[in-house]
């Protein structure tokens, strides 16, 4: 009798234990840093081998680096109105950046110098640029509708994609030691071995205008689709799944893993920082003030994601909580409010089993 009695209490005692160390999403802390030169217009950023982050001012014509604490210092480019735009670590502990305007690439390492090797084919546009399992770096050519691949002593050599007008942009390195990238108008994830063979692979959804890719933890590649608000993920076998976007037409930008093992990107229109998981489940996390215009994005060496704020002229910090098993937990408030809704429950049972023995 006294075991029937107590059943609920046990029961609202489990409830409360289970809230309690149930992983949950916290809300996600930004802290936003000021870029000294006005209107330089942030777009891609990366961690360096120096303990800092490294990001391309397209407007300011610089290479910018912030340390973790927030302190920022710019190097200006040589060749006027470059507009860098992405940037990579490559093999050598040189940071590699493409001039998307000067038609070059660059290379500035952890003290500041800069060094320039120009592309054969000229107006290029390149963007997407990333260190391939060769030793060098490759490059994304928009305009010139090839990928590039240049050494570490600046020797270039370039291959034309199979289909004309594809305007390739984003590119990473794969697992299977291919290169991956973006065909903005071509509507394709392309994959290039470092020998220079080319394979194409269409996307499902018309004109979803892919811009960004990654390597996911799964093994698999995730891309951003600008048009299609979606993200998508292909295996290195060629099988493409999409998954939407809540907000609508978010524009959606770079695309990085985070340190919880999930997917981050980034929304320029809809102005927040999505994560999604391996199955595809999405949540977003709006910018604190202002059309900030987040572009790129990357995961910090003091494990928080970083990402620029074009219009708002500023790196971001987005600051996680995460538990021993790498899942997101619960900040103080939070835990404040999960033990009073905890004890109401156990209060509201307890009551209710008063009012039964009445």
């Amino acid at each position: 009798m006294l075991l029937k009695r107590r059943l609920p209490v046990l029961f609202a005692c489990f409830i409360f234990l289970f809230c309690m160390f149930a992983p949950l999403h916290a809300g996600a802390a930004i802290t936003e840093y000021n870029v000294p030169t006005a209107g330089s217009f942030p777009v891609a950023i990366v961690a360096g081998p120096d303990g800092n982050l490294w990001f391309t001012e397209a407007s300011g014509n610089k290479i910018g680096m912030i340390t973790t604490d927030g302190v920022i210092t710019e190097f200006p480019i040589p060749t006027v109105n470059s507009r860098p735009t992405r940037i990579t670590l490559g093999p050598d502990g040189n940071l590699w950046f493409a001039e998307n305007l000067g038609n070059k690439i660059g290379r500035i390492t952890p003290a500041g110098v800069i060094d320039e090797f120009v592309i054969p084919t000229a107006n290029s546009r390149p963007v997407g640029i990333h260190a391939g399992s060769d030793g060098n770096i490759w490059f994304a050519e928009f305009n010139g509708n090839k990928i590039g691949r240049i050494t570490m002593a600046g020797a270039i050599t370039e291959f034309p994609l199979p289909v004309p007008g594809s305007e390739p942009a984003g590119l990473t390195a794969g697992p299977d030691g291919n290169l991956w990238f973006t065909e903005d108008s071509g509507n394709s994830i392309g994959m290039i071995t470092t020998a220079g063979a080319i394979s194409e692979f269409p996307i499902p959804t018309a004109g979803a205008q892919p811009t960004r890719i990654v390597a996911g933890p799964d093994g698999n590649l995730w891309f951003s689709e600008t048009s299609g608000n979606k993200i998508g993920r292909i295996t290195t076998a060629g099988a493409i799944t999409e998954f939407p976007i809540p907000t609508f037409g978010s524009l959606t930008n770079d695309i990085t893993v985070g340190p919880d093992g999930n997917l981050w990107f980034t929304e320029v229109v809809g102005n927040k920082i999505g994560q999604i998981t391996l199955t595809g489940v999405i949540t977003e996390f709006p910018l604190p003030a202002g059309p900030g215009n987040p572009s790129g994005i990357t995961l910090g060496p003091d494990g928080n994601l970083w990402f620029t704020e074009q219009s708002g002229n500023q790196i971001a910090k987005l600051s996680l909580a995460l538990g021993g098993s790498g899942v997101v937990v619960p900040t103080m408030s939070e835990w404040g409010m999960i033990i009073f809704m905890g004890l109401a429950g156990l209060g509201s049972l307890y009551f209710l089993k008063r009012r039964q023995a009445v």
